[in-house]
Order: structure tokens, then sequence, then C-alpha cells
């Protein structure tokens, strides 16, 4: 199976899954080789690792040059967090077409308006897209894409912006029938309560997908007996990142060595093997003469 057909199979899979964070081609890797079978490219984190915000303060084009890397590191599915699909209908199915060119499996879209805020930042106070125009957005991606199981995940926002359950049963229904393939119901409270209800009312219709974030203290097997299909951690290879960077920093700062850092990190040979160096010294052997080998 290609990689669009193994993310399908995941999103709609009777048992639940799960997607990991990654950011870049590292990340990427890493996720791979640690057993996941999908790798969720965050918006978030990508923005993080770019240094900017998360408010499309990093082009959309910038974001398909480190799935590029992602994608070329990894054999798995990557579901690309993609905002509000970086503009109107237009930008939205101009994006399938260059997720496609660089074999990303799926894209999700969430119905705020461009530029977007981070859904935990003052989220109440973020309008959502109208749904007509957001379904018009979901059907234009839905018709440029040649790869059939490409997957468009519409990510509903009225939890976050404070609109209750009416109105996100009436989005997701609505986003349903303008052909989405799953849809990602979002919360900012620390427990499953809203998640809760709309799995009750929503009877299976279409497969939804959970990012724990804030209710990270629900057990897994609640996902499970709710029905949920995927649940995704979306940050975590980031987070981790930055915890252990800041230290690591602070230490050879105030040490001004770094003898004692040594064993509290990877060895260079772990980055190259990460790298594929050996890879490119069995190549060097095979397709250069002996006197060019290792330029």
């Amino acid at each position: 199976m290609g990689k669009t057909s193994r993310l399908k199979h995941l999103i709609n899979s009777q048992s639940l899954e799960f997607l990991m964070e990654a950011h870049n081609g590292l990340s990427a890797k890493i996720v791979e080789e640690t057993g996941f079978k999908g790798i969720w490219a965050s918006g978030l984190s990508i923005s993080a690792g770019l240094g900017v915000r998360d408010n499309n303060e990093a082009s959309w084009t910038q974001v398909l040059d480190v799935l590029e890397f992602m994608s070329d590191a990894t054999s798995i599915p990557i579901l690309l967090d993609g905002d509000t699909g970086y503009g109107n209908f237009n930008n939205a199915r101009r994006l399938v077409t260059k997720l496609e060119q660089r074999n990303i499996a799926g894209v999700c879209i969430e119905d705020k308006l461009f530029p977007k805020t981070n859904s935990f930042i003052n989220g109440q106070a973020q309008p959502l897209a109208d749904i007509d125009e957001f379904c018009g957005k979901i059907k234009a991606m839905k018709d440029t894409q040649t790869d059939d199981d490409f997957m468009v995940v519409a990510r509903v926002e009225s939890f976050i912006a404070g609109w209750g359950l009416e109105e996100t049963l009436r989005r997701a229904e609505a986003y349903r029938q303008a052909g989405v393939d799953a849809v990602l119901i979002h919360s900012r409270r620390s427990d499953i309560s809203e998640i809760e209800s709309f799995m009750k009312e929503w009877q299976g219709r279409l497969p939804v997908v959970v990012v724990p974030t804030k209710y990270y203290e629900t057990p897994t097997r609640r996902f499970v007996d709710l029905g949920i299909s995927v649940a995704i951690w979306a940050n975590h290879n980031l987070r981790t990142s930055i915890a252990a960077m800041q230290k690591i920093s602070e230490r050879i700062f105030k040490e001004e060595s770094i003898a004692n850092a040594e064993s509290d990190i990877v060895s260079l040979e772990e980055v190259f093997r990460l790298q594929r160096a050996e890879e490119l010294q069995e190549a060097e052997r095979k397709y250069l003469p002996s006197g060019n080998r290792g330029r």
C-alpha cells in the first residue's frame, strides 16, 4: 500500500490508531523508527521550529519545504496540520496538488479564518469560518485530488470558540455532506466531556479524530470505548526537544565546558546513523573512483 492508502486504512480502522507529531526530517524519522504508523505534521511545531508564531507567519511554501524533507526521510504516511488551507478554496485546492506531489497522505483543515491563531490562545475570541464557505473549500479540495485515497480531514473548532454541542454537530454534519473523509473534534477542556457529548450524538457517521493535548489524563481506553478512530499526540516531540536544548545549553554555558555533557546526549555516531551516512559510504564505493571517495 502507498502512503495515502495506509493513512486511509488508519483513519477507517476499527481499532484506535495513533499519530505522533514531527516537525522536520529528523523527528519524522525518529517517529517512524519508534513504531508509529503515521505522522502528524504539526503546524504549531513546524512554526516553532522555524522560530515564528503559529499565526501563518511561516508561508505555506515554507511549510511545504519542511514537509518534503519529512516525506523523503520516512515511509509512513504524513497527515499535515494545514491550518485553514492557507486562504480560500483556491489556495486550499492548490495545496492539495502540492501535497500530492510530495507524497503527503492527507491534510487537516480547520474552520477558522486566515490567518489563524493557535486554538489554545484566547480561543473564544477567535471567529469561525462561514459554514457554506468552508464546505466549498472542502469540495474544491476533494475535486482537485488525483489520488482517491488522499485524505481531507475537517477540524471543527466550535467547542474551542465556545459555541457548544449543537453548533459542533451542525458543522460536522455539513462538512460530512461536503465530502470530507473524517472530522477532528477539538476541545480545550481538561476533561473529555465535550468529546463524549459529541460522540454520543454523532453515532459513527464518519471517523472521528481527537487531539488530547489538554485532556491528557483521560485514559486511552476511554477513546476506544467512545469509538474514536485516531488520537494525535500533537506537539510532544517539539516540547521535549525544547526542554532538552534549554537544559544542555544552560549547563554548557555555566560550566564553560562540554566535558560533563557527553553522557547526557546522543553520540555523533547516532546522528550519522539517522542521517544514513553509511548508505552514502556504500554508494561512494560503488560509484566513485577510489581516489575521489570521501570528498
